[in-house]
Formats: structure tokens, sequence, C-alpha cells
């Protein structure tokens, strides 16, 4: 048994009710739902769209990362996602308007780098939306990847940001 933790997004249409189809989707294809965390709202990261809601799960998992990944991705065409995100010519991703959205964030303490796959989420240090709920299921607990507290990144992107909006 592993624990993976899952971010769920939502910014079209009923949010809610796909946040919550969603969470009941995993719970019945990937495993025993350990914490979930509360549902925030926050502006669009990467594009201009309407605001998401965002929320953290970590569940209990006999999958391996590929089959999570695999009921990820069915989960969210099955709710209506149409396209994953895609790159522009510079090779930077380019973001949509999504009913459901599920990213793999951590699995275990396992660290991996695949074409289809990395885990942690490699940008998981750069999203305040995602930090504000790991921080608020794990707090300063030391998270085996990272060597360091969410709550540690949290601030750590706090102090950029606000660096950033200095100059």
């Amino acid at each position: 048994m592993q624990t993976a933790v899952l971010s769920l997004g939502s910014n079209w249409a009923d949010r809610s009710r796909y946040l919550e189809r969603a969470a009941e989707l995993l719970s019945e294809r990937v495993g025993r739902l350990l914490h979930c965390s509360s549902v925030k709202e926050t502006e669009a990261w990467g594009f201009d769209g309407p605001p998401f809601l965002n929320q953290v799960l970590e569940m209990e998992t006999q999958l391996s990362p590929k089959q999570l990944l695999e009921v990820t991705r069915q989960i969210e065409r099955e709710l209506g996602r149409t396209e994953k995100s895609t790159r522009d010519a510079s090779g930077h991703p380019v973001y949509h308007n999504r009913t459901i959205d599920i990213d793999i964030l951590l699995y275990g303490n396992l660290a991996l780098q695949s074409e289809e796959l990395t885990i942690p989420h490699p940008q998981i240090d750069q999203r305040t939306f995602v930090l504000d709920l790991l921080v608020e299921l794990f707090g300063n607990h030391v998270i085996t990847p990272f060597d360091r507290s969410f709550q540690s990144m949290l601030q750590q992107l706090n102090i950029k940001k606000s660096q950033e909006n200095e100059v």
C-alpha cells in the first residue's frame, strides 16, 4: 500500500459538483480516502480564465504510479476534460479551462521522472494554491522527497513573490 497525494481543480460549469464527483470516482477506483483538504477558490494559474476551485486529497492505493495516472486521466475524460495542457513554440505550457484537472503531487516517498509523469509534481513549489492546501493537511511535517515542509516551501514562495512585487 502506498499513499498518494492528488490535487483537484475545476474552473468550468458546476465546479463544486466536478470536485465532488472526481473525489467519489477516485475513492471507488484508486483506494481509501485518508484526508481531504478544504476547497479553495483561486484565480486561474498560467492563463486568463474563470476562477478555480481547488482541493487536495490524500489516498491509500495499491495502484502503481502509471496505473494511477491512467485512472486519473480516465476520470478526467469521463467528467468532460477534452485536453491536457499543450505547449507553445517555445515549449511553455498553454493552459485551458477545464471541468476537472487531477494532478499527482506525491506518491509515497517516490521520486520519478518519465516522459509522461514526474513525481513529485514539478510545479508543486510554484503554486501557492496547492501549497496552502498541503499545509492545511500536513503542516510543518517534513516531506521526504523535499527534506523540508510544505510550510517552509510556502514561506519561501511568498518571500519570492514579495520581492518580485517590489521590483
